[in-house]
């Protein structure tokens, strides 16, 4: 059996029963022949590194359209900053589809795509929120921190007023507590483009 990108089959491949690992990855190497990708969960290292593998493979092997489904509370910074670049970087048009939650880099990542492009179903609930982090040792390590806090904070603020459409100011405040939004205030406030029931209502 062939497996794409970021699915290893176990050891016992050649078992005749297929374990649970195996049958996993045969189902998400057929969702990656649909040039489809999955991100759920937290975004940390190794995730975002499945997802800019499996984007990238998917490119090269052709330019026709990608989905990437999210459902994730956010995670790591760094890590979806590489999944929000990669979005913009591929040949691909990328479709993203939030559904239960997308939240913090989460929702960093959901802005990655065009506006167009950006549907979820309509349960889906979307947070912004301004980055934290645990700062920790010397005091002067700690200050460091804080200032790259700091720095990050007005980053991310920047890329939702750029890609919503909100004025900077609003963003910096709204980003300074949890903002959760439903579906009608997410697509008011810019982040969301279209609300779907199912898959054929994704366009590109």
């Amino acid at each position: 059996m062939t497996t794409l990108p970021g699915f290893r089959l176990n050891e016992h491949d050649e078992d005749e029963n297929p374990g649970p690992d195996r049958s996993t990855a045969a189902m998400m190497t057929k969702f990656l022949e649909a040039r489809t990708v999955l991100l759920f969960g937290p975004v940390d290292q190794k995730v975002s590194e499945r997802i800019a593998t499996q984007l990238l493979y998917l490119d090269h092997l052709s330019s026709e359209p990608i989905k990437l489904i999210i459902n994730s509370p956010g995670g790591h910074v760094e890590s979806g900053d590489t999944i929000h670049d990669m979005i913009g970087f591929l040949k691909s048009p990328v479709a993203v589809i939030g559904t239960g939650w997308v939240g913090s880099i989460a929702a960093h990542i959901f802005l990655g795509a065009a506006r167009e492009r950006r549907f979820c179903l309509p349960s889906t609930r979307f947070l912004i929120h301004q980055p934290s982090g645990g700062a920790g040792g010397k005091a002067s390590d700690i200050a460091i921190q804080a200032q790259e806090i700091i720095k990050l904070r007005e980053r991310i603020a920047r890329v939702i007023a750029e890609k919503t459409g909100q004025p900077l100011e609003r963003v910096r405040q709204d980003i300074d507590r949890d903002y959760w939004m439903s579906t009608d205030e997410a697509k008011a406030y810019g982040i969301l483009g279209t609300v779907i029931k199912n898959m054929n209502e994704v366009t590109f």
